[in-house]
């Protein structure tokens, strides 16, 4: 007959093995999620406001100059590059001193604050107080130097141009108007004829 003390250490002998096996299973199977956990609590990842249903009125010595509207306005300006994102689209109307207004809407709108550059990306369009309507599928807007930019390709209608292009650099107004290979039709008055004719 065994003694108790054999047959408890015969088990425990006989146990031990399985037991560093399912420990050592555990071991490899378990992932070094460390990071995840840390960025779970990151609040850093995470806006430091939403704002919804967004009007913002901007003036300037008691003057209306822009009115920003969007339906979602996500503030990142806790990021170590500070921007507010609008991810459902934005409409900024413009106005100038004689209180004329420009339009600008897109789908979507990043505003980086550190460069003062607004990125607006699909269904741009922009319509002035003259009647003059571009539309791109995204462009770069500087509001200090009131410039805008694109590698995209745009059309332009104004009285006098009826263009599309795939480069645009313009100031606001569209006054200076820079671009790359262009289609369609401009309308150039002909000098030469009227010195001609006086």
């Amino acid at each position: 007959m065994l003694d108790r003390k054999d047959h408890y250490g015969s088990i425990f002998i006989i146990m031990k093995p399985y037991k560093l096996l399912i420990i050592f299973f555990c071991f490899i199977s378990c992932k070094d999620n460390f990071q995840e956990i840390k960025n779970i609590n990151n609040y850093s990842n995470y806006p430091i406001g939403i704002a919804e249903n967004l009007k913002l009125i901007y003036t300037d010595s008691a003057k209306v100059k822009a009115i920003l509207t969007s339906p979602l306005n996500k503030d990142f300006t806790n990021q170590s590059f500070p921007y507010s994102e609008f991810p459902n689209g934005v409409k900024i109307t413009f106005y100038d001193n004689n209180n004329q207004e420009t339009t600008v809407i897109s789908d979507y709108a990043i505003a980086y604050n550190k460069t003062n550059i607004v990125d607006l990306v699909g269904n741009v369009v922009i319509n002035t107080y003259d009647g003059s309507v571009l539309k791109t599928s995204q462009i770069y807007w500087d509001p200090e130097q009131e410039w805008l930019f694109t590698e995209k390709k745009f059309t332009f209608k104004n009285i006098d141009y009826d263009i599309s292009a795939t480069r645009l650099d313009a100031n606001r107004s569209f006054t200076i108007f820079n671009s790359g290979e262009l289609e369609g039709q401009v309308l150039i008055e002909d000098k030469e004829k009227q010195i001609n004719e006086n």
